[in-house]
């Protein structure tokens, strides 16, 4: 349904949880390295619960890579200092939504990339830095999932 892009992530139970809601939404996970930490990792396993088996996650040497494997998919980048609010776009089925390293967000070159209507951000109140990278995921991907009326992505269309 989306593709969910981790620039560099650096907690493992962040991205244990964000592969646990790939498998619930029907949502694809790419992470580009290096990660800060091995996917085989307990902690991830353990965030990730059983669901890693129903998740399509693939990891990339960069984000270029990536990109390069999903040509024509519009890319929004959700990044505190984002132009318009994630709940301001009409969303589109292989959407990608570009996440930033827990610790420093994405660099100003990857965020350069895209146009300022491209770039989102979840407001939230004036003072603090920023959300947990996987509530963050959660609350964009619900948006968009419930936008295309909660579609189930045509593989798992065909098996229902």
């Amino acid at each position: 349904m989306f593709h969910i892009i981790l620039y560099q992530p650096e907690i493992p139970p962040n991205t244990g949880n964000i592969i646990r809601l790939c498998a619930n939404s029907g949502s694809r996970l790419h992470l580009i390295e290096p990660l800060g930490f091995d996917l085989d990792r307990p902690s991830v396993r353990r965030a990730g619960l059983d669901y890693t088996q129903m998740a399509s996650v693939s990891t990339y040497p960069d984000l270029a890579a990536c990109l390069q494997g999903l040509p024509g998919v519009r890319l929004f980048a959700v990044e505190t200092c984002g132009s318009g609010t994630y709940a301001s776009i009409h969303y589109r089925a292989q959407d990608a939504f570009l996440f930033g390293p827990e610790t420093r967000g994405l660099p100003a070159d990857v965020l350069a990339m895209l146009p300022a209507q491209q770039r989102l951000r979840i407001p939230m109140l004036s003072g603090n830095r920023s959300l947990n990278l996987s509530n963050a995921v959660a609350i964009v991907v619900y948006e968009a999932w419930r936008q295309n009326a909660f579609a189930l992505p045509t593989a798992l269309q065909a098996s229902s």
